[in-house]
């Protein structure tokens, strides 16, 4: 392993260290009013450049695994943003008062 291939290392293991802390605390806040959907996919899009980058290289090794750790929590950041998403709406329409009717037997 190299010096470049080190300080690769520290920047995903600062990311992935990151990216957990952001899922709970969006999950836990229960909106996606303070996420940015752009940001999110940005980020994913890089991550996939990075994991191309080392295919291409056939540099399969440690580095390379934390790249896909980090795109999966990234991805984990995505599916929260959609489910608080959809919490908002929900939330949005109760304030409206418009309810959803469920079937009575649902």
């Amino acid at each position: 392993m190299n010096i470049g291939q080190i300080f690769e290392m520290i920047m995903l293991i600062c990311f992935g260290l990151s990216w957990p802390i952001n899922a709970l605390k969006a999950y836990r806040a229960r909106t996606a009013k303070s996420t940015s959907l752009f940001f999110t996919i940005l980020i994913i899009v890089g991550y996939i450049g990075g994991i191309s980058a080392k295919i291409y290289k056939h540099e399969l090794n440690i580095v390379f695994i934390f790249y896909v750790i980090n795109i999966a929590i990234v991805l984990v950041n995505l599916l929260i943003y959609f489910r608080n998403l959809s919490l908002d709406r929900k939330n949005e329409m109760e304030e409206n008062g418009t309810m959803i009717l469920k079937p009575a037997n649902a």
